[in-house]
């Protein structure tokens, strides 16, 4: 039997109560550290790529981890369901750590991706672990409130993260971008052990808590080799297209059995919850990864200053994250839906316009900005929603679920984008020109394209999270 969390503390009191204050601190700091990772990562790739000379394995050192993650999320939220979420955390985290240690010692691409692909795993399982922490510690009248508080989390990375990662690799090197973070992550972690100490064992009315869910595991696997494949498979002369559309459908195909039913018919309810997650994930990720490239290709910017585009990105989603906390119920989950997934696609048509048309980078930084307001407005209340449409034996299945989707929409769009990059480098399209650094102009629009048509099936999709009202 599930001993209890914290002592129970009155539902009016807030997140940083004495009851909560431990695990809000700890959770917030490894939210926290994620988060600079994944923004500092990014800024510095286009020099970790150009060093290591790994262009042909750019979009897999992003696509990796968010596979791999896929595994993670499964065994952390069938693990949790059985046994609580404090040993799938402690195990994630030194899986994370790991990660970091062999990117950060990396002397070629290859190393640096399998680093990468290891710290995914880690840091997939790391994510549906804090989320069934929240389940079982906080009520779900302050459901809104963590979650906003794990995207202002972002806030301080996103103001520091970026522009740190470009003086670090400029001044030191790259490495240190990633080791200097391993430094941090345990005495994160140390943080919330005092209040992890009460949630060990199976969750209360669990159905069936001592079962492992071999299957599951199989096809969280089977999936993400489906993305792998699908990043190498431009690599197959003569059979890449082959490979790829077979990798596509083998990726879908294991992913059925990781979500609730109907998710990937876009069914109302909890499914259209969990691949809306995927659709807007998809859409901002893999537009994400290629804005800095850009800048620093066609518009001459420093990693440095490149890397500001996913500050003000960033800023605004910890913003917008903030406000929806507060006005909770006054604004309804659907319309938070609506307006985040209409923001998210005006600013990736922006990227698109503006690297085709030529326009000052100005444009698409600024759109950046509605990205992330857009997103910001959405991923707190698509936790809220799935969790309140969880029982206690599936919070663990349906957070990984959520997790899942995230970051599988978010791999099969930098897969897709990477082979779509590839196609186009070298050539002309219209008014795109080959950059400075040897890049094609059409290869950044064919990126941007490819993101606008997911985030357009986003928008189709968001209306469809609340559930059909009953007759």
């Amino acid at each position: 039997m599930q001993r209890s969390a914290p002592a129970a503390a009155p539902e009016a009191a807030g997140i940083l109560h004495r009851h909560y204050l431990l695990v809000t601190s700890g959770a917030c700091a490894l939210v926290f550290l994620a988060a600079f990772e994944s923004l500092a990562v990014t800024t510095i790739m286009p020099l970790v790529s150009r060093e290591l000379e790994g262009a042909g394995l750019y979009a897999l050192a992003f696509a990796g981890p968010l596979a791999t993650g896929v595994i993670g999320m499964v065994a952390a939220g069938n693990w949790s369901d059985r046994r609580g979420p404090v040993g799938p955390l402690y195990a994630s985290v030194a899986l994370f750590v790991l990660g970091l240690l062999i990117a950060g010692t990396a002397g070629s691409m290859a190393v640096l991706v399998a680093g990468r692909l290891v710290q995914g795993l880690g840091g997939g399982a790391m994510t549906v672990a804090l989320y069934v922490v929240v389940a079982r510690v906080y009520p779900p009248v302050l459901h809104p409130k963590i979650f906003a508080a794990f995207s202002a989390a972002w806030v301080i990375p996103s103001l520091v993260g970026p522009f740190a990662a470009g003086i670090v690799a400029q001044a030191a090197s790259w490495h240190w971008v990633f080791l200097g973070v391993v430094g941090l992550v345990v005495p994160a972690l140390l943080m919330i052990v005092p209040a992890l100490r009460g949630l060990r064992g199976a969750p209360e009315g669990s159905s069936d808590p001592g079962r492992w869910s071999y299957g599951r595991l199989a096809w969280a696997a089977l999936a993400a080799l489906a993305v792998l494949g699908l990043n190498l498979s431009a690599q197959v002369p003569g059979a890449g297209a082959f490979l790829a559309a077979a990798a596509v459908v083998i990726a879908f195909v294991a992913v059925r059995p990781l979500v609730p039913r109907g998710t990937l018919l876009a069914r109302r309810g909890l499914p259209s919850v969990i691949l809306a997650r995927g659709l807007v994930s998809a859409a901002f990720f893999g537009a994400e990864v290629y804005l800095p490239y850009l800048l620093v290709e066609r518009y001459s910017f420093s990693p440095t200053f490149a890397g500001l585009t996913l500050t003000g990105g960033a800023l605004a989603w910890a913003g917008a994250s903030a406000v929806q906390g507060r006005m909770g119920a006054k604004l309804s989950n659907l319309r938070a839906m609506k307006a985040g997934s209409a923001m998210v696609l005006a600013a990736v048509v922006l990227a698109l316009v503006t690297t085709v048309l030529g326009w000052p980078a100005g444009v698409a930084i600024a759109g950046w900005m509605s990205a992330g307001f857009g997103m910001g407005l959405m991923y707190p209340r698509l936790s809220v929603m799935t969790l309140a449409m969880s029982t206690p034996d599936t919070e663990g299945f349906n957070s990984s679920a959520m997790s899942i989707s995230d970051s599988l929409g978010g791999a099969l769009a930098l897969a897709t984008t990477g082979i779509v990059f590839s196609a186009l480098a070298g050539t002309a399209a219209g008014t795109t020109t080959t950059t400075a650094g040897g890049v094609s102009g059409a290869s950044f629009a064919g990126v941007f394209a490819l993101t606008v048509a997911i985030a357009v099936v986003a928008v189709v999709v968001a209306p469809r999270v609340a559930a059909r009202k009953s007759s």
